[in-house]
């Protein structure tokens, strides 16, 4: 099973690293499992994140091998890709021959832009969820859910939600006892101070 995780400019770091840490994780220490993760990037550019941080992806969204799961996060970045037909066609596209697409954080409104939630439940940050709302065709907007999964889509909420719902995802494919095995390998026990 192949996980894609799409970068732009403007993503946030957290937002893909997140899930990417997770998913990497399951992948290297479980390879029996089966799992890989890459990214995909809209060309062979230096990507330059929300932040800062500058990386290069394994693909291009031309040019990339089968993607079973699409990982679309947040950022910034995503406000420019709204209305944009090439990356709404190009989504749709991707969905057609994923199994699943998820978002985190604001990478939610790119799928409802591209009809991908039109008359399901989603989330996304919380700052966003009334343009969430606002976009596509009768989206259930869920304000008070870190992740929603209905099936084919899942959403969630801002970066800590994106490894909630990573692991939710290991555990979907290999069970819940393998997603505590990833967490305890990459020690997520999240105590906040506040």
């Amino acid at each position: 099973m192949r996980f894609g995780i799409v970068l732009f400019d403007g993503v946030e770091e957290l937002d893909w690293v997140g899930p990417w840490e997770v998913l990497g994780a399951w992948a290297r220490y479980f390879p029996d499992d089966g799992a890989e993760v890459c990214t995909l990037a809209p060309s062979d550019a230096v990507v330059t994140c929300a932040k800062g941080a500058r990386v290069l992806a394994d693909h291009t969204w031309e040019d990339h091998p089968p993607i079973d799961v699409v990982v679309y996060p947040g950022g910034e970045g995503t406000r420019r890709q709204l209305g944009d037909r090439d990356i709404r066609r190009w989504l749709r596209q991707l969905a057609e021959e994923a199994q699943v697409v998820t978002s985190v954080c604001t990478g939610a409104l790119v799928l409802a832009d591209a009809g991908l939630l039109d008359a399901r439940p989603a989330t996304t940050h919380w700052a966003s969820l009334d343009h969430l709302a606002g976009l596509g065709s009768d989206v259930d907007v869920r304000r008070e859910e870190r992740f929603v999964d209905d099936g084919d889509v899942v959403t969630s909420a801002g970066v800590s939600a994106g490894i909630d719902m990573a692991l939710h995802l290991v555990s979907r494919f290999a069970g819940e006892e393998r997603a505590r095995e990833v967490q305890k390998v990459i020690e997520y026990y999240p105590e906040p101070p506040l």
